[in-house]
């Protein structure tokens, strides 16, 4: 087991039981994702949570600054992805580790006391697991996702371990003063990995969401020797085991550095968004 998961075994009374497979019945959800949800409740355990720092609007248009630090950020999750201060290079969580990755794909487990200006993270349990006999592209991937997601109206975390044949990745690099997003990535870093084991730690978002999250698919990966990843363009594998998270519940951080409540975010950040995950040509 992770650090993150651990398994628990006791005893319960036939109508305790009775009552968990009825719910199990009614919701579909699993008997382990109620018995968790039913101590995070009594145990007053965030749950299901979404905890993300700034907005994906602000973050279009420059707000690069940091504003919460690593340490403070494991205090809210697990698991999740990002950037740091200054736009300098990826962020991935995982297990509970936070890991940047810099131009050229290179990992390393951050120190705690990095800045970072927007991230998206959550305490991640699967609610489900499947099984992905292959996928031939990241459009292959997202297709056989989508129907692995109960709604297009509520957030999902997804990870996915497995052996990717290839991977075609990029790591933004330390954005120049004054550039806003789409300017930034115009000098990424942009590389091809072989046949690598690791893992995808990424989240699907609505489209309403757009004003504060990244809509549609957003990963991020991390090779199973934790010293190499990037940002997913595209990729393909096979035997592919995906986690299954569902997020009925957003917290948002709003920065209260200057530069974010000065700027001006009334810009609709969609198309600048789109060009931001698309790999260039």
């Amino acid at each position: 087991m992770s650090s993150a998961q651990h398994t628990l075994k006791c005893r319960v009374s036939l109508s305790l039981w009775n009552a968990l497979r009825a719910e199990h019945v009614r919701t579909g959800d699993s008997i382990s994702h109620i018995v968790e949800r039913a101590l995070a409740n009594e145990l007053d355990v965030v749950h299901h949570s979404l905890f993300q720092v700034s907005t994906s609007s602000a973050l279009v248009e420059g707000v690069f600054g940091g504003c919460i630090r690593v340490s403070d950020l494991l205090r809210h999750g697990d698991f999740g992805l990002g950037t740091f201060d200054g736009l300098d290079g990826e962020m991935l969580m995982l297990d509970g580790q936070c890991f940047q990755i810099h131009p050229g794909g290179t990992a390393e487990v951050t120190a705690e006391d990095m800045m970072v200006p927007f991230a998206t993270i959550t305490r991640f349990v699967a609610d489900r697991t499947h099984r992905l006999q292959h996928a031939d592209s990241y459009q292959h991937l997202k297709e056989q996702l989508d129907c692995l997601r109960p709604s297009n109206n509520i957030f999902v975390g997804f990870r996915v371990d497995g052996v990717f044949t290839n991977l075609s990745l990029r790591a933004a690099c330390k954005a120049e003063p004054g550039e806003k997003l789409v300017q930034a990535i115009e000098h990424q870093s942009k590389f091809h990995i072989d046949r690598a084991e690791g893992t995808l730690v990424g989240f699907w978002s609505p489209s309403y969401s757009s004003a504060i999250s990244v809509p549609g698919y957003h990963f991020h990966f991390i090779n199973a020797a934790k010293n190499v990843g990037g940002h997913v363009f595209d990729l393909s594998g096979a035997v592919l085991n995906v986690g299954v998270h569902q997020e009925t519940d957003i917290h948002l951080a709003i920065p209260e550095t200057k530069q974010f409540l000065e700027i001006d975010l009334d810009n609709d950040s969609r198309s600048a968004l789109e060009a931001a995950e698309k790999e260039p040509q």
